[in-house]
C-alpha cells in the first residue's frame, strides 16, 4: 500500500472491524470520490465554499473516481450499517490530498450526511454496472444462442418433457428459447433501472435536508448525469429514499431471476451434451481441458458447471439483500455495507460467467445431427400426430405395441390398418416440430 492519506477516523473503523478482511467494492469508493468531487463544484457555485479550495476538493475527489486511490479504503466491508466510516474515510483522503486548509467535514462533506451519500453512492455503483458491464454482458449471451437457434433450425430432434419423450422440436427451438429467456431476464434488469437511479442525496442525517441549499441536490444530479448519462434522478419521496433500501432489493430481485434462467440454459447444455457414448449426446460442448485426473480422455462440460455455481452464489447474495432490505427502521436503513457488497458481487458474477458462457460454451457447440434426427424417429410420443387421424385410443394401442416389440410407430401403425399416405403425412418430423410453419 501507498502512503496512507486517511486520518484518524479511518484508522479507528480499520481497528474497530476487523472482520472479513475484504473492503467496500471499489465501485462505491470511486463513486464516493464522483459525488463529493461534483458537491465541491456545486458548492462553489452556489456561493457556498471558496472556488479555489472547492476545485482542490474536486481534483483530489477526482483521482479516487478514476481508480487512483482504490488502496486508501481499507475499512472492511462489515461496518457500521449506515457506511459512516468510508464516508468520513473518502472525507479524510480527499482533505488529505486538497490541503491543509481544508476541513474533512466542514468543506469535504458540505451539503452531505454519510446517510445520502454513501447509500447514493451504493446505487449508483450498481448502475453503472448494471449499465456498462451486465447489459452489454447478456446481449452478448443471448447473441450467441440466437446464432445457435438459426445454425440448428433444422435439426430435427425429440422434446423432452418429465424428462421423458415427447413430440419432436428442433434444436433450433430450444436455443432459441434459451435466448428468448436471457433477453426476458435483461429487460426485466433493465427495467429496475429507474427506481435504482432515484438516489437520497439531499436527504442528509434523516431525510429534511438540514444543512443543505434548496438546490444542492438537484444541481449535483444534473452533473452526475452530464458526466455519466446514467438514468439518475431524484427520490419519490426523501423519506421513502433514506429510510428503505426498496431500489436495491428490486434490482437484486430481477438479478436471481437471471441466475434461475441461467442455471436451467447450463443445465440443459450439460444434460444435452452429456456422453459421449452413454448419454444423450445431442450436442457436442468445447473441449477446454481434462475432465479427469485418472480417467483418459474424460472431458467435463466446465462452463456450464461454472455457470450454475455462479447461479448458486447470486440466489445466496439475492437472500442477504432481501434481509438487508428489512432492516429500515425508522429514518435509516443500516444495512446499506451488506447489500453494496452482495449485490455489485451478483452484478459481476453475472456479468463474466454470461460472457464466459457465450464465448468459451456456445459459440463452439456443435449438434450432432445423426444423434438427434435418430432419437427424432425414436420417440413414440410422435403419435400424438396421429390423433386427429384415428383418435387418441388407437394411437395409444400402437405406442403400446411399438413399445413392447421395439419396433417402429410406423411399422406397427401400418400393421393396425393405418394408411400409408396418412403416415406419410403425420409422422413428417420436421413437420411436427414446426405445424404452423
Amino acid at each position: 500500500m501507498s502512503e496512507e492519506l486517511w486520518g484518524g477516523e479511518t484508522r479507528k473503523a480499520v481497528e474497530n472491524f476487523p472482520v472479513s478482511g475484504e473492503p467496500i467494492p471499489v465501485g462505491v469508493a470511486r463513486w464516493l470520490g464522483r459525488i463529493k468531487a461534483a458537491a465541491a463544484r456545486v458548492n462553489a457555485e452556489l456561493g457556498l465554499l471558496d472556488p479555489d479550495k472547492a476545485e482542490r476538493i474536486a481534483a483530489a475527489a477526482d483521482r479516487i473516481a478514476n481508480g487512483e486511490l482504490d488502496d486508501q479504503f481499507p475499512i472492511d466491508v462489515f461496518q457500521t450499517g449506515s457506511g459512516t466510516s468510508s464516508n468520513m474515510n473518502a472525507n479524510e483522503v480527499i482533505a488529505a490530498l486538497a490541503g491543509e486548509d481544508v476541513h474533512p467535514n466542514d468543506d469535504v462533506n458540505m451539503g452531505q450526511s454519510s446517510n445520502d451519500v454513501f447509500p447514493s453512492a451504493v446505487h449508483l455503483a450498481a448502475l453503472d454496472r448494471i449499465v456498462n458491464d451486465l447489459l452489454p454482458a447478456l446481449d452478448r449471451l443471448a447473441g450467441s444462442l440466437e446464432a445457435k437457434a438459426r445454425e440448428f433450425d433444422d435439426v430435427v430432434k425429440s422434446g423432452r418433457t418429465h424428462w421423458m419423450d415427447a413430440v419432436p422440436v428442433t434444436l433450433g427451438q430450444e436455443f432459441g428459447g434459451y435466448a428468448a429467456q436471457v433477453r426476458e431476464g435483461r429487460a426485466r434488469v433493465e427495467d429496475t433501472l429507474v427506481r435504482l437511479g432515484k438516489i437520497p442525496l439531499g436527504g442528509t442525517a434523516v431525510g429534511t435536508g438540514l444543512n443543505t441549499h434548496p438546490e444542492f441536490a438537484e444541481r449535483v444530479r444534473g452533473r452526475l448525469v452530464a458526466d455519466t448519462g446514467l438514468p439518475i434522478g431524484p427520490p419519490a419521496d426523501p423519506f421513502e429514499s433514506q429510510a428503505a433500501r426498496d431500489g436495491l432489493v428490486e434490482a437484486s430481485g430481477a438479478l436471481k431471476v437471471v441466475a434461475v434462467s441461467l442455471t436451467k440454459i447450463a443445465n440443459d447444455l450439460r444434460y444435452l451434451g452429456s456422453g459421449p457414448r452413454a448419454g444423450l449426446a445431442e450436442i457436442f460442448l468445447p473441449e477446454l481441458q481434462k475432465g479427469s485426473s485418472i480417467m483418459p480422455g474424460k472431458v467435463n462440460p466446465v462452463i456450464p458447471e461454472v455457470v450454475t455455481q455462479v447461479a448458486a452464489q447470486v440466489i445466496g447474495n439475492d437472500q442477504a439483500i432481501a434481509i438487508g432490505g428489512m432492516q429500515g427502521h425508522f429514518e435509516l436503513n443500516v444495512f446499506v455495507p451488506l447489500m453494496a457488497r452482495n449485490l455489485l458481487d451478483s452484478i459481476k458474477l453475472l456479468a463474466s460467467s454470461s460472457r464466459l458462457l457465450a464465448e468459451k460454451c456456445v459459440d463452439g457447440i456443435e449438434a450432432n445431427r445423426e444423434q438427434c434426427e435418430r432419437y427424432a424417429e425414436l420417440t413414440l410420443s410422435a403419435a400424438t400426430a396421429l390423433n386427429p387421424h384415428i383418435g387418441y385410443d388407437k394411437a395409444s394401442e400402437i405406442v403400446k405395441a411399438a413399445a413392447a416389440s421395439g419396433r417402429s410407430l410406423r411399422e406397427v401403425a401400418r400393421e393396425a390398418g393405418v394408411d400409408d399416405a396418412v403416415l406419410d403425412e403425420a409422422l413428417d418430423y420436421r413437420a411436427m416440430a414446426k405445424p404452423h410453419d
